[in-house]
């Protein structure tokens, strides 16, 4: 077990994008923090966010999430915030360059797989570089899961 994933499971928020496992294979995973308001903080401790259909895009040198819903602040008053605005990732420069050159091949983009609250409070992202699975690799995955499942299901028999 890694270090980010020992700090994901104390977090109380984890907001996970499931459907990002089935669609890309995960070369190589980054932890990135957000610049959000004060409203959007609270959403997210909360667990109202959603990372269903998000991708990130580089531009200007800067990455940047899009999709990426956190529902309005229920306490929030005129100042609350837009819930799909695009979001700014913070990163260091060597990593974004990294990025920036794998994502220029073709078949590669970035995705958004988890939200979380470290040790601090601060909400950080866990965002992969992936390559886009065919058909028949999205049977096979399914296939390994049912057998996974099957195992399982044998095992508590006994």
């Amino acid at each position: 077990m890694n270090k980010n994933e020992q700090l994901n499971k104390k977090s109380p928020v984890n907001i996970k994008n499931k459907k990002a496992s089935f669609e890309y294979f995960f070369v190589d995973t980054f932890t990135a923090g957000i610049v959000l308001t004060g409203t959007e903080i609270k959403s997210i401790r909360m667990g109202k966010a959603s990372l269903v259909d998000t991708f990130c895009y580089i531009n200007n040198g800067e990455l940047w999430v899009k999709g990426m819903n956190i529902s309005p602040y229920f306490y929030g008053s005129y100042n609350n915030h837009e819930s799909k605005r695009d979001r700014k990732l913070l990163m260091t420069k060597k990593e974004l360059l990294k990025l920036e050159a794998a994502t220029k091949q073709t078949g590669f983009t970035i995705v958004p797989t988890l939200v979380f609250i470290n040790e601090k409070g601060l909400a950080k992202i866990n965002i992969a570089l992936a390559k886009g699975k065919k058909e028949f690799d999205k049977r096979q995955t399914l296939k390994e899961k049912e057998d996974r499942r099957e195992i399982d299901r044998a095992i508590k028999r006994f």
